[in-house]
């Protein structure tokens, strides 16, 4: 607490206020001393403008302290209306108050922000107008047929939502130039091809005033013809600028307002009437004459925020009934035009009905508050308390959503001014639901000055002969008069003398050029950014030309006295850029720049230029290190190598130490400093070790004494082997030959057999064989 009021208090005497009005403007903490002996000898008329615990402590009696406070006073607050649908009492649709309170009066005071509720609640049975506005293009023609009976219908379902319902119905086409319609004679008359029977092309026309009889709407419905147009995009923003507008032609009432835009196509919009030749932008006015929009030809079409304007300025919703087609444009459409909704219309538009009602409920159910233009210097933030107690803040202060029929909602809204309107002490805005005709009005008004003030003593003898008003315990000094007490003219302040003592070592800049000499003494200037502050005597120094880096004053790591910087502990340079922390460049080997650089201002700077990376660790030119020294290691080591002849002039920029082998090279996991293995082999095969190393800034060879070469041959065991292998392999073919030769000795003696058991022996007689048994018959045998 005790840093804020020293904050505070800076805020409130680094004003320089010269009165108490200026002084209650600074900060709504900031305090007037009206004691006319507060001030002791030097101090400025501006010590009186302080915190206020700071004022008591400077023993300002509380009587004495000017601070006036804001206030809020409700002047109308009427309840919001609670009646239900098929209540006997029909009320006008003036009677009917759904917002609460109607009119407020607020004081404000600089940085004092006045907060006060705001209650909204959804009536049932509100009056509800609707007007149909349909394109009537050749394409529509299956529509027409539909939207025939939809005056009736609707009526029907809107019944169970309101009693109090009228309907109206207009259409449109496009603008009667080329290109957008034919302008051939015959093409006029109809411009339908074949045997269609179409009307003349139009822009808008308004068919049906709102009216509560259904068959009306059937009626003159039934009598529209199609027409048609040449291109696709249609006219329809020309048609929904003079319903909006043409309000005594439509027949709006101060009710719910809903414009239903049924149509096929895509729109026009500003710009796209050059085509046409038509360059004067939409004015925004009513232009119908026997309910026909004579001005097509000569004004644009309107601009999508043009269209906004006007329907937000009339309480106008809009549904937008499309085909599927063209549903991602009008959302877009939708995104831009508050309190509007888009619902799918079929081909035919059968499902018309069915859509208004599901739009009108879905923007009924959202409330959604603007305001009118804010006078200058004056904010407003919302917080709203929705259904069960939802609470949003910012731009989703301004909306509840999902409100149904009797539901009741309420808005925090918070008015601040950061400043006295230059031209008027009290202003008026308005607050109302998007959508809706009723609306809060709040008249402003600002305390700009001090209740002394009223009191004060003008050409008082207090103020140096008369040159001020006596006002709150000081002078506020006329006009042409400066000074404490008045006691300077503006013309004497100028003069030699005075100008004399405002002159830094007899130079030539007044005050440095920073400043104003009042009465012999420099006031530095005050800078639009009260952190940046002149001071000196002669106002010479700031805080804030000082060096800069990284679009930090000083860095960011001091402080900028007198146009120098005070660099902060571990950070040096003119701009306090210079860090002089050196762990930013330790290498994960604990070395500075891994010994190959030093650290300036934290940062590497490689002394070769070959390396690089944040702390010198990366080479990606370097062919290697164990490659690199390989020749040097070579010479000294074994007196060997391509440079064995320059050894002693190219190689000395190492210390070498032999080892005996390879376990007594160094270790990485054993230094804190680079450490590299390398194994490298000369032209005769052999192959030596060493390690590389950097530590302390000296390079470091560990080589292995002795070279690693290959043996040679061993002659016994080849000529073994060779023999061997000549045996086993004249083994290996006589045991083939010898299978080869049983396989194919059993193939042979199978096939013979085969032929054996499969043979057939011939059983005739031999020629010469006469058997040894000889028959003969008795010729007198008689078988008896």
């Amino acid at each position: 607490l005790q840093c804020m009021l020293i904050i505070m208090g800076s805020i409130c005497i680094k004003a320089n206020a010269q009165s108490c009005g200026e002084c209650i403007q600074v900060a709504e903490s900031c305090g007037w001393c009206a004691d006319e002996k507060f001030l002791t000898v030097g101090e400025s008329k501006s010590a009186r403008c302080d915190d206020l615990e700071s004022l008591k402590k400077r023993n300002c009696a509380v009587t004495k302290i000017e601070n006036p406070r804001g206030s809020i006073s409700i002047n109308e607050n009427k309840p919001v209306t609670n009646r239900k649908k098929d209540s006997a009492d029909k009320l006008n649709p003036g009677q009917i108050t759904q917002i609460q309170p109607q009119k407020l009066t607020l004081t404000l005071r600089t940085g004092e922000p006045q907060t006060f509720d705001l209650k909204f609640k959804r009536a049932e049975d509100y009056p509800i107008d609707l007007y149909y506005l349909m394109d009537l293009s050749f394409s529509m023609k299956d529509d027409l047929e539909n939207v025939k009976n939809l005056g009736t219908d609707l009526m029907a379902e809107m019944q169970k939502i309101t009693s109090d319902f009228k309907i109206g119905f207009g259409s449109f086409v496009e603008k009667t130039v080329m290109p957008y319609i034919s302008t051939t004679p015959a093409r006029l008359i109809n411009p339908c091809t074949g045997n269609q029977n179409c009307t003349s092309p139009f822009s808008y026309k308004n068919v049906l005033k709102l009216t509560d009889k259904g068959d009306e709407f059937n009626r003159l419905v039934s009598q529209q013809q199609i027409s048609g147009n040449l291109d696709s995009p249609e006219g329809g923003f020309d048609a929904i600028m003079q319903v909006a507008v043409c309000g005594e032609h439509i027949g709006w009432r101060d009710v719910t307002r809903l414009l239903v835009f049924s149509t096929d196509a895509g729109f026009h919009f500003a710009g796209d009437g050059k085509l046409g030749g038509i360059v004067l932008p939409n004015d925004g006015k009513c232009h119908l004459e026997n309910n026909m929009y004579t001005m097509s030809h000569y004004y644009d079409y309107p601009s999508i925020a043009h269209l906004v304007q006007k329907l937000s300025d009339n309480n106008i919703q809009t549904i937008f009934a499309v085909t599927e087609e063209f549903q991602p444009v009008y959302q877009e459409l939708k995104n831009l035009i508050p309190k509007s909704a888009v619902g799918t219309l079929s081909s035919n538009s059968s499902n018309v009905i069915k859509l208004i009602i599901d739009a009108y409920n879905s923007l009924s159910s959202e409330v959604i508050l603007e305001n009118t233009k804010l006078p200058e210097g004056v904010s407003i933030t919302y917080k709203s308390i929705c259904k069960n107690g939802v609470e949003a803040t910012g731009e989703n202060g301004r909306k509840c959503s999902n409100i149904s029929i009797g539901d009741e909602v309420s808005f925090k809204i918070s008015i601040d001014s950061q400043k006295c309107p230059s031209h008027s002490k009290n202003e008026t805005i308005k607050i109302r639901p998007l959508g809706f005709t009723e609306e809060v009005e709040i008249v402003l008004n600002f305390i700009c000055d001090c209740q002394c003030a009223k009191e004060g003593e003008p050409e008082s003898e207090k103020c140096h002969e008369g040159n001020g008003t006596f006002e709150c315990g000081a002078c506020k000094c006329n006009e042409g008069r400066i000074g404490r007490l008045c006691e300077c003219s503006k013309d004497e302040v100028r003069t030699e003398d005075l100008d004399a003592n405002c002159r830094k070592d007899n130079g030539t800049d007044i005050c440095s050029n920073n400043g104003d000499c009042v009465c012999g003494t420099c006031e530095c200037k005050k800078r639009e950014n009260p952190a940046e502050i002149y001071s000196g005597k002669y106002c010479e120094c700031d805080n804030f030309n000082c060096d800069r880096s990284n679009n930090k004053l000083c860095g960011g790591h001091g402080r900028c006295e007198c146009r120098k910087c005070i660099c902060d502990a571990n950070y040096t340079g003119s701009a306090c850029d210079c860090s002089l922390d050196t762990s930013t460049c330790l290498a994960k080997n604990g070395q500075i720049c891994n010994g190959r650089g030093t650290c300036e201002c934290g940062i590497c700077k490689c002394t070769d230029a070959k390396f690089q990376g944040p702390t010198c660790e990366i080479c990606p030119t370097c062919p290697g290190v164990c490659v690199e020294h390989k020749d040097c290691v070579q010479c000294r080591a074994f007196g060997a190598g391509e440079k064995k002849d320059t050894c002693q002039r190219d190689c000395d920029y190492f210390k070498m130490f032999k080892v005996k082998d390879r376990d007594g090279l160094p270790q990485p996991t054993d230094q804190s400093f680079p450490l590299t293995h390398c194994k490298q082999r000369d032209e005769n095969d052999c192959w030596f070790y060493y390690t590389y190393a950097i530590r302390n800034q000296t390079k470091e060879v560990f080589v292995v004494e002795q070279l690693e070469c290959p043996a040679g041959p061993d002659i016994i065991p080849i000529v073994a082997g060779v023999v061997a292998g000549i045996v086993l392999i004249g083994l290996a073919l006589l045991l083939i030959w010898k299978l080869l030769m049983i396989i194919h000795d059993r193939r042979e003696f199978a096939k013979f057999e085969k032929e054996k058991m499969n043979a057939k022996w011939d059983t005739g007689e031999n020629p010469i064989y006469k058997s040894a048994v000889t028959t003969v018959v008795n010729p007198k045998y008689e078988g008896k």
